[in-house]
């Protein structure tokens, strides 16, 4: 496979947000993260690092009203891009399985490059918020994100305590679970499903 077309761009403008995102799935980690939003801008810079792929998001949004639109319209923009980037997905992995440990937190993310969009999200936080960060919308973009993308997502929270240490370990762990399934294997000939498609 040719790895200059594993990249893709995607804009994604409204009345609420006006998102930039840049993608290379084999790229070497570096980021360039810029929201309106202090601590997501850690956690996108984290999912960049743990996966190895190369992302510029450039992000305003409506963050007067909350920070909802801009993180859900980020997701829908990562996954849009993701997907674009992965084109007919022949030779990759297809899963990716990880457990990540941050101090007293465990957390397992499990990613199926299907084509069927789903998550399941078993996740409690502690706190409603980190900073001025509403964690509800932790699930908001992961949901945005594997919909867009059409792969199915399970994330769970295996134990852990402090709410920053958990919405870490996810991102890192979001990082790593879709850089093993969209790792290219050399024993895959085509699309990895019976189907012929994913």
């Amino acid at each position: 496979m040719d790895k200059q077309a594993r990249k893709a761009d995607y804009n994604r403008a409204t009345r609420e947000t006006d998102i930039k995102v840049s993608l290379n799935l084999d790229g070497e980690g570096v980021s360039e993260i810029s929201t309106p939003i202090g601590f997501f801008n850690h956690m996108l810079e984290l999912f960049a690092k743990h996966s190895g792929f190369d992302l510029k998001i450039q992000a305003k949004g409506d963050i007067q009203v909350d920070y909802h639109h801009t993180i859900e319209d980020i997701g829908i923009c990562l996954g849009l891009a993701l997907k674009k980037a992965l084109n007919n997905k022949t030779g990759i992995n297809r899963y990716g399985s990880v457990l990540i440990p941050m101090d007293e937190t465990l957390a397992q993310i499990v990613v199926d490059i299907s084509g069927r969009p789903y998550l399941v999200f078993d996740v409690k936080f502690n706190n409603e918020k980190v900073g001025d960060f509403d964690t509800e919308l932790v699930e908001e973009f992961f949901r945005a994100f594997c919909y867009n993308a059409q792969i199915t997502l399970h994330v769970r929270l295996v134990y852990g305590f402090n709410t920053h240490h958990i919405i870490e370990a996810l991102f890192k762990g979001l990082g790593r679970g879709i850089a093993e399934a969209v790792a290219i294997n050399p024993k895959t000939k085509g699309v990895p499903s019976t189907k012929g498609v994913l």
